[in-house]
């Protein structure tokens, strides 16, 4: 949304300066993404004097003239134009300006006088076409004012992010309200009042303005369809400051009627329409279906083929625009137009979206119906437009308006709870100040009792709940003036879900190992088996879902590569997708992280530090499926299908660690990838969750720091090819009792003095008591009972026994 500085300003006079305006918004209702000064090459033209002209001696069509442009000297200054006078004020560019056509003026000689500047013409400031005669100002300002402080050319554009659900925030007088809201100064009465433009409602679908029969067959796709006549309109250039309006939004003069009805959208947020009312069969104006295999030319020049599932306003005879998307040239408006018929309607936002797809026509009528209109402005706009015609391009209005409104809308009420606006935002905020701050931004709130009725004004349909209230009395009142300390507060009673508590562990325990997390779109070039394609994608080259978070993480590693940083921790928790039985594909959740490069940075103790290896991805899959799966049984078994390792949960195949093949420099060391399914195994982590094997959904628990020595005990144990440490570990944790506090598995030997089928694994047991020291016979007494039940269990013997 493009907003004009001044143009906000005619609505809501405040005194803030563009940047201060941004501020404002942007702590209270929508993010301002740029402040563009849009004059920003007169800043160099100042206003100059002329003190005195007399003729060129040398020509007979030039002057010398001596300007006061401020400095404390008079300027000798060379002009051809054949305007100038003794005494007036005019645009000066001194020596060094670069003018807007890109001319950097110098000091230089013509025909043996010496100039120091121009004065300027409208066309060489930009400012129009003439270019006779320079541009006299009629101002009362010093010599050497600013141009751009002494005439109103130099607007700003304010470039807003408007959310989806504050469609009322796409025009400059739905942000004057939220402006007026928080300063408290009140609109200057820029907004016609629906009495002036009251319409004849017609509950039976069909009414008549000028004899001009309007009717609606699909109410479905139009709530309510407004129209007026203007007769004897002269169809022409628009006046200047309707001009510089539009400009300072992005959009471009046509003539008078079409940039009305474009100021009208951006000032009020209401789409409009306007046909040449000759070229109406009938007259008549009628909202249906399109017929099937229906054709249209619009305005862009183009012919569009119809379909029953869009709306067209048509006359008797044939479609003559795509309802809240384009109009069509049959009808146009054009110099030798003199009757308009004005429409203003409101559209289905659903039935607008889809038809602009199915069209690929974007449009700001469109951007806006979609998002949803107002569906009590049509009166007033409508009384807004048709004056500026009358009084802009000459026309008269015929009549009354028509107003056919088969389906009226009705404005939602809900009841507001001050002990809950207290709970929720932890700061006791009273039912009057509740009440105050939303009816500046045009609510209504009544007491009863303890609580306030509130109904929202039509222009926010966004509001659907209490705590949508709550978030309007917080933003209302500024985030700023909040606390910053954290206070007691129950925003619900509902739990987080199993899996998104299993995700944010997820993410918790990778950004402890130092990963980045990355957030790509899920899509991928694909066309292999196993992709499932998109039926409209956002571009032809990635057209396809992804089946593995690696597919996509990969292509983010490689945009790294490609900019020499080979140094790669990146990390994705999202969707992945696999063809399904039906016409959807069936979505679960994986965790995938990449890993390469140096194992830490570089440092003058270790010039070169080892490369990431295959066991540092290996025990990075441990954090991750530890995290993903929490107290549940991880194994690591030998890969299959190409993987280095297999991630067992609990006997079941749940993710892999492999090495990728990316397209990477030569320099590059091996990148590694880690992927677990946290949701769509064949044992879901939610089931974990409930039967209470998630201790981070449980209050974290805190002791004293041991104040007691530890035992430490190392053994080395001959372990048979085929049973797995983490098996070995099992039996440890299960078996060393209460006192155990660490387990330390630290190394393995394979070799000399190891029998045949058997490996040496050694862990380090620490063992404390809280209270008082362990004696060494109470150690030996547990090493001696772990030791027998890991040789009756796993065969697993001490090294040191025969």
């Amino acid at each position: 949304m493009n907003l004009s500085y001044e143009w906000l300003r005619s609505l809501v006079p405040v005194t803030l300066s563009p940047a201060e305006l941004r501020d404002l918004i942007t702590s209270r209702c929508a993010t301002v993404d740029e402040v563009v000064a849009l004059r920003a090459d007169l800043a160099g033209i100042v206003v100059g004097r002329v003190v005195e002209a007399a003729r060129h001696p040398n020509s007979d069509h030039l002057w010398v003239t001596k300007v006061d442009a401020g400095g404390g000297e008079l300027l000798d200054v060379v002009c051809g134009a054949p305007n100038v006078v003794q005494g007036k004020l005019y645009p000066f560019a001194p020596v060094g300006t670069v003018l807007p056509g890109g001319l950097k003026l110098d000091k230089r000689k013509i025909r043996g006088a010496t100039s120091n500047g121009m004065l300027c013409s409208s066309r060489e400031l930009g400012l129009g076409a003439e270019h006779d005669g320079i541009l006299e100002l009629q101002v009362d300002v010093p010599p050497g004012t600013p141009f751009l402080d002494a005439l109103p050319v130099g607007d700003t554009r304010l470039v807003i992010d408007v959310t989806p659900n504050r469609p009322d925030l796409l025009s400059h007088l739905g942000v004057a309200r939220e402006v007026a809201a928080a300063t408290g100064i009140a609109l200057a009465g820029a907004d016609p009042t629906a009495d002036a433009a009251s319409g004849e409602e017609s509950v039976d679908r069909e009414g008549t303005t000028a004899g001009v029969s309007v009717r609606i067959d699909d109410p479905d796709g139009a709530p309510r369809y407004m129209g007026a006549v203007v007769r004897g309109v002269t169809v022409g250039p628009s006046p200047s400051w309707l001009v510089r309006r539009l400009e300072a939004v992005g959009s471009r003069s046509i003539n008078n009627v079409v940039d009305i009805t474009n100021y009208v959208m951006h000032e009020m947020g209401q789409p409009m329409h306007a046909f040449d009312l000759a070229r109406l069969a009938g007259p008549a104006v009628i909202v249906r279906r399109a017929a099937p295999g229906e054709a249209i030319t619009t305005l862009d020049g183009t012919r569009r083929t119809l379909t029953p599932e869009m709306t067209v306003i048509a006359d008797a005879q044939a479609a003559q625009a795509i309802a809240g998307v384009m109009g069509g040239s049959t009808s146009e408006v054009g110099p030798e137009t003199r009757d308009i018929f004005l429409e203003v309607a409101l559209f289905d936002p659903r039935r607008v979206r889809a038809t602009r797809q199915a069209l690929g026509l974007n449009t700001d009528a469109s951007y806006r119906f979609e998002r949803g209109v107002d569906p009590e402005l049509q009166p007033r706009a409508l009384a807004r437009a048709v004056a500026l015609l009358t009084e802009l391009a000459g026309g008269t209005a015929d009549g009354r308006a028509v107003d056919v409104h088969p389906r009226p809308s009705t404005p939602v009420t809900l009841v507001l709870r001050p002990d809950r606006v207290t709970r929720l935002l932890g700061v006791s905020i009273l039912a009057g100040e509740c009440a105050d701050l939303l009816r500046r931004i045009g609510f209504t709130a009544e007491r009863q009792g303890a609580t306030l009725e509130v109904t929202a004004p039509s222009w926010r349909r966004d509001i659907a709940r209490e705590v949508d209230l709550i978030e309007e009395v917080a933003r209302l009142r500024g985030f700023d003036s909040f606390p910053d300390e954290i206070r007691p507060y129950r925003p619900g009673t509902t739990a987080d879900s199993p899996l998104a508590r299993i995700v944010r562990s997820v993410r918790d325990a990778l950004v402890a190992a130092g990963l980045f997390e990355a957030r790509p779109m899920p899509f991928v070039k694909g066309a292999e088996a196993g992709h499932v394609r998109v039926s409209n994608p956002l571009a032809e080259d990635e057209a396809y879902l992804r089946t593995s978070i690696l597919d996509t993480l990969g292509r983010r590693a490689e945009h790294n590569l490609a900019r020499m940083e080979g140094n790669i921790r990146l990390f994705e928790v999202g969707a992945v997708f696999q063809p399904g039985t039906g016409e959807l594909p069936v979505e679960s959740v994986s965790a995938a992280a990449i890993i390469m490069g140096l194992r830490r940075p570089p440092h003058f103790t270790e010039p070169k530090p080892p490369a990431i290896d295959a066991w540092d991805a290996k025990g990075l899959a441990g954090i991750l499926a530890s995290a993903a799966f929490p107290g549940r049984q991880i194994a690591m078994q030998a890969g299959s299908a190409g993987n280095l390792w297999d991630i067992q949960v609990d006997g079941t195949l749940v993710g892999a660690v492999r090495q990728l093949p990316l397209d990477a420099p030569v320099w590059a060391s091996p990148a590694f990838g880690v992927e677990v399914r946290v949701s769509g195994a064949p044992m879901d982590p939610a089931v974990a969750v409930s039967a209470g094997a998630d201790s981070r959904g449980r209050a974290p628990r805190f002791q004293a720091i041991p104040a007691t020595p530890a035992a430490e005990l190392d053994l080395a144990l001959l372990v048979p090819i085929g049973t797995s440490a983490a098996e070995v570990e099992a039996v440890i944790r299960r078996s060393a009792g209460e006192l155990l506090e660490r387990l330390d598995l630290f190394d393995e030997f394979r070799g000399a003095g190891i029998p045949d089928g058997h490996r040496s694994i050694a862990w380090r047991l620490t063992f404390r008591h809280p209270d008082r020291t362990l004696r060494d016979k109470e150690v030996e007494g547990r090493r001696d009972k772990l030791l027998r039940i890991l040789e009756n269990e796993l065969r697993v013997r001490h090294r040191t026994s025969s």
